[in-house]
């Protein structure tokens, strides 16, 4: 039997990576240019706008001080971004092209920043009872919401196969 919903779930899944790209780069732009140089922003009592420059991987691990760093990382993203996009291309469910998508988009995001600012633009700040979570982006948002639906579509999986 031919599954004739891929074609209409690549085309959603290119949809949604071109979408969160185009996210993360408006409002990396805007915050970036409002931020840089700036105190803190308060939003909320929980919430603050900040400008954080990123040089390791996810939550700051790993900074790279040096070029070689930076372009390792970059390449890393790169090869992970494309990847993700070929399997996305030849996922079968929702879930996971929607997965993929985000993983993929947030992947190809903080890597085009490596290049062009040499950083992540993180600014995104949580906060509670004095204790601040990391800062982030929509590109990180995109990794973790994306990496949730896989593993919920991987949970998934199993219950619609044996329902078959």
């Amino acid at each position: 039997m031919v599954d004739r919903s891929a074609p209409r779930y690549r085309t959603f899944g290119l949809a949604l990576l071109v979408l969160t790209l185009v996210l993360d780069r408006i409002t990396k732009e805007w915050l970036v240019g409002l931020l840089d140089g700036q105190d803190p922003i308060t939003v909320t009592g929980f919430f603050n706008l900040v400008m954080v420059w990123n040089r390791g991987v996810s939550f700051g691990l790993f900074q790279q001080g040096d070029d070689a760093g930076r372009y390792l990382l970059t390449g890393f993203a790169v090869i992970v971004g494309l990847v993700l996009i070929v399997w996305m291309l030849r996922s079968s469910t929702r879930l996971g092209v929607a997965g993929l998508a985000l993983v993929a988009a947030g992947a190809l995001g903080n890597a085009y920043d490596r290049v062009v600012f040499g950083a992540v633009a993180d600014f995104l700040d949580f906060h509670f009872a004095g204790y601040h979570f990391w800062a982030f982006n929509v590109a990180d948002s995109a990794i973790t919401i994306g990496v949730g639906f896989l593993l919920l579509d991987a949970i998934r999986a199993p219950a619609e196969s044996a329902g078959r």
